[in-house]
């Protein structure tokens, strides 16, 4: 470290003794060149807003960085990159360029105080190639409009790389600590911030380029030293949701970074649902008509209304609202409005797909206080009460059942890291049509149609090809997705069973089926299920295969969820046998926010019924989001958008596509997510 750099580690430390402190890391939150929150090629101990995400593209010749970073908890970061090395060529023709796949998780261990700065761990990219993986600590002080950061991290920031990981997590900072130590080195810099708009950059990095051997680039770039360790840079942020970066990096390299962040479940059109207001001449009619009609213009069917001893029932099946709250909420405003007379009890009971999934019960002053601001929203759940271990409906004739249901959305499918091409997709339509013969039953028809599609592939399926051979049905431009009967029970104490059968998803037809039952309120649910299928043929809508490798697949599994409502948080177990015969268990970790669900899976299978090097030893992992529409569509809405994401297509803890799983049917309808809604949605 030269001379220079010293003394403006020193003025750094001193500063992190002298200043007052901000509640936020804003607005020092900038991205890094690769995208997690830093100066430029370092990160710092900021971390980006919780529940928030930020998506960008950067370019640092001979780098291009394109990444996604999000904070699903409160000083936890989890950044996603992709580096791909300019004119090196992946060693497979069609790849194109050289690409290296990343995680990395940052922890803000201490938030900055009035003497102490903000402290925070990191570890980029501890899995698999590890090509610009590093550990590092970092401490970061506000003097405002200053910030300076000092940090000191092995790997890509230390003197020597890291070696490869394969399916392994290779961690030094604890598996090998004295090792983290001796390889490590200081870095830091500062930002000044002389406006929420715009901010200055510069920066020390000890990132030694000649001296990384498992970086594709060294060899055409970086045959010696750089021109210089200090960077600078200027930042541009026109509006909240969007920036821009230009920087001057190691002596003979222009930079720019593009990067958009958004607040996860915020609508992008504000949701407006207008509810029916009542014409004159209705109001001659009876109070059980007059409910009917508002609530089915309202968004719901199936609707049974009955008053009983000074008692009002009603049972009506939720068809628009995402949350269970928010659609009693509608109902005690439709009551408030109407005001029957000599109600004293309400009972509302809601259903979904015909069966009763829960009850509410409230007094008819308690909802006129709640609606004339007299009781906040809190007190109003208090005094009601909430029963979910409720099986029966009402015994009385329902109106505007609905029969029928039918729908489109657009359809996105990704099949990557192909070696023919990184990233193959195929863009469309799905389209799908829904009988409901009777109470619980579904008759679902689903028809996919995708006009841009360019998937295909250079490999082929494995020794026991139940997913690795998804590339014949993902080809093809039109597809059945399913073409299939299925029907959800609700039994007494709340126990719940499903079976399903016909074509249950693009690749597999045949039976599937599950019982479950949530305990404590719903912070356990519980369950077993399996299904027996067989393979579909890729190029026939409707016909089975005659030549597979086998004739049936079959899975048994027990499953467990934890539930976390103080944390929005849910972990699930799938443990026994997948398709391939592979015994073992998936484990999954969701966050709900804001009506958005992250998610992140691992298995731990045994292999040894796999004969090829591909699937023997590999861990199923990856990456998905569910998307409610309503968050596009200004009004509510229970579709969803499901995005799935895997690094590859393996055949290792695989499972067949659940219509209606039942955990998820079971979903966020018990007391212990109905308090939490009930703050958020009452009004």
């Amino acid at each position: 470290m030269t001379r220079i750099s010293r003394i403006a580690f020193f003025l750094a430390f001193l500063a992190f003794l002298a200043s007052p402190a901000f509640s936020s890391d804003e607005p020092f939150t900038y991205p890094s060149n690769w995208g997690g929150t830093g100066l430029l090629e370092l990160p710092t101990a900021r971390v980006i807003r919780e529940n928030s995400y930020r998506i960008g593209v950067s370019q640092i010749k001979p780098y291009r960085y394109y990444y996604m970073g999000v904070s699903p908890l409160k000083g936890l970061e989890i950044d996603g990159r992709i580096t791909e090395v300019i004119d090196i060529p992946a060693l497979t023709s069609g790849y194109g360029n050289y690409k290296d796949k990343a995680i990395d998780l940052k922890y803000q261990l201490i938030r900055e105080s009035k003497y102490l700065p903000a402290f925070a761990i990191g570890i980029m990219d501890p899995h698999g190639t590890r090509v610009y993986s590093s550990q590092y600590l970092a401490a970061s002080k506000q003097i405002y409009p200053f910030d300076f950061t000092i940090g000191f991290g092995n790997g890509r920031f230390g003197k020597n790389p890291l070696p490869s990981q394969g399916e392994g997590f290779g961690i030094e900072m604890f598996q090998e600590s004295k090792t983290w130590l001796k390889d490590s080195q200081f870095f830091g810099g500062i930002q000044f911030a002389p406006s929420d708009k715009y901010a200055f950059v510069l920066e020390y990095s000890p990132i030694k380029y000649h001296k990384q051997t498992s970086d594709p680039a060294r060899s055409k770039y970086f045959n010696e030293p750089v021109p210089s360790p200090y960077n600078i840079g200027f930042r541009w942020k026109p509006y909240k949701w969007i920036e821009a970066d230009f920087s001057y990096q190691r002596g003979n390299q222009i930079g720019v970074n593009l990067s958009f962040n958004f607040d996860i479940g915020k609508p992008i059109v504000p949701i407006y649902d207008h509810l029916y207001k009542e014409k004159l001449r209705d109001k001659d009619s009876s109070i059980g008509a007059r409910i009917t009609r508002v609530l089915y213009y309202s968004g719901f069917s199936g609707i049974s209304v009955a008053v009983k001893d000074n008692d009002l029932w009603i049972e009506a099946q939720n068809d628009k609202y995402y949350y269970t709250t928010r659609a009693i909420d509608v109902i005690t405003k439709v009551l408030a409005e109407i005001s029957p007379q000599d109600v004293n009890n309400v009972h509302i009971i809601i259903k979904e797909n015909g069966i009763s999934k829960m009850e509410f019960t409230t007094t008819m002053a308690d909802i006129i206080d709640l609606h004339s601001e007299k009781l906040t929203a809190g007190e109003f759940r208090y005094l009601s009460k909430v029963n979910t271990d409720i099986s029966k409906a009402l015994d009385e004739p329902q109106e505007h059942t609905k029969t029928f249901e039918y729908g489109i959305k657009p359809s996105f499918q990704t099949f990557l890291n192909d070696p023919s091409g990184f990233f193959k997709y195929r863009l469309g339509i799905a389209g799908w049509l829904t009988y409901h013969p009777w109470d619980g039953a579904s008759i679902v028809t689903g028809l996919e149609g995708y006009p841009i599609n360019n998937v295909t592939s250079r490999n082929k399926p494995l020794s026991i090809p139940v997913r690795t051979d998804i590339v014949d049905y993902k080809k093809e431009n039109v597809a059945l997705g399913k073409l299939m009967f299925d029907q959800i029970y609700k039994m007494p104490n709340e126990l719940y069973g499903r079976v399903s059968a016909g074509y249950l998803e693009v690749q597999y037809a045949g039976l599937d089926g599950e019982v479950a039952k949530p305990f404590f309120d719903g912070r356990v649910v519980l369950g077993v299920g399996g299904s027996i299928v067989k393979k579909r043929m890729p190029d026939n809508l409707f016909k089975l295969k005659e030549d597979d490798a086998r004739d049936f697949y079959h899975t048994t599994f027990f499953n467990t969820r934890l539930n976390f409502p103080e944390k929005e948080i849910s972990v699930d177990f799938k443990t026994g046998r997948f398709l391939a015969g592979d015994v073992g268990t998936k484990l999954t970790v969701s966050k709900f926010i804001n009506g958005v669900i992250l998610s992140a899976w691992y298995s731990f299978t045994d292999t040894s019924v796999f004969s090829d090097d591909f699937n023997r030893g590999y861990h199923d992992k990856g990456i998905g989001v569910i998307i409610p529409l309503r968050l596009f569509k200004g009004s509510d809405s229970r579709t969803s958008f499901h995005y799935g994401l895997s690094p590859w297509t393996r055949d290792v803890a695989q499972d067949i596509e659940h219509h209606n799983d039942l955990f998820d049917f079971i979903g966020r309808d018990a007391n212990i997510f109905l308090d939490k809604d009930s703050k958020l949605l009452f009004k």
